[in-house]
């Protein structure tokens, strides 16, 4: 079994002959999992003149890097994690500022072209053609809360080898909230909790009773990650695992 930063990998995967010869040309791993980090977004809600994910919530420590405590713990698990990195040309300050994870994630950038498709939808089909393995969907302004919230990310991607897809998600019981984010309606069974609806942003909120922080696919189910957050469209997410944090804290308001 092979190994990073000296500790065994906890989900191998399999390189085919082309990874092989891709990764022979580039130098770069075929990483065990993928996770699409969408940053091009303005964020105007924020109201404030830096990207919201590089304001400081303690010294040295920004809501980006909050974001990301649960990408870091995939790395301190012995997997190879490759993060790409959607932006656009007024987040330059946070694509220098990711460089202090090049040494524990393999860090990949995509320019978001705002003329073929706007948005986090966008975003997320910008880059997907960059991801190797089950792939997870990131927002750089959502944190998770709560003892363990760290390992849930790690924990969801386990389950989607079972059913396909999963989501890190908090119980949320607030109207004018669940109006917000990508609302849920979770119910539990034998000990697990499953999906049985979901709608982003719903006009009307009754019926659901949590929502997601972060969203995990296979390699095979991935390309439906655009539908999680599209308009329109049936949400893959209905009988997805959902693995439960204390909270999620949006930080794309002007309140923070």
């Amino acid at each position: 079994m092979s190994a990073h930063n000296g500790k065994a990998r906890k989900v191998p995967r399999s390189t085919t002959e082309s990874e092989s010869h891709s990764m022979h040309r580039s130098s770069a791993p075929v990483p065990d999992v993928s996770i699409i980090l969408p940053c091009a977004g303005f964020g105007t809600r924020f109201s404030a003149p830096y990207p919201k994910e590089l304001h400081c919530l303690a010294p040295g420590v920004t809501v980006l890097d909050r974001s990301l405590e649960a990408v870091v713990a995939l790395a301190d698990s012995g997997l190879d994690v490759r993060v790409v990195v959607v932006f656009g040309p007024h987040k330059l300050d946070t694509v220098g500022y990711l460089a202090r994870y090049a040494r524990t994630l393999q860090m990949v950038f995509v320019y978001q072209d705002e003329s073929l498709e706007p948005g986090l939808e966008g975003a997320i089909r910008s880059g997907l053609p960059m991801t190797r393995g089950p792939v997870a969907l990131v927002l750089p302004d959502i944190v998770l809360t709560g003892q363990d919230s760290a390992g849930s990310l790690l924990a969801a991607l386990r389950c989607v080898t079972v059913t396909g897809w999963s989501v890190v998600a908090a119980e949320e019981r607030d109207p004018g909230t669940l109006r917000q984010m990508g609302a849920l309606a979770v119910a539990g069974e034998g000990g697990v909790l499953t999906v049985g609806a979901a709608a982003d942003k719903p006009a009307d909120p009754s019926g659901f009773n949590a929502f997601w922080g972060m969203v995990a696919a296979t390699e095979e189910q991935a390309h439906r990650l655009p539908d999680v957050v599209g308009k329109g469209v049936d949400s893959p997410l209905p009988g997805a695992t959902a693995l439960m944090v204390e909270g999620i804290v949006n930080y794309n308001t002007s309140a923070g």
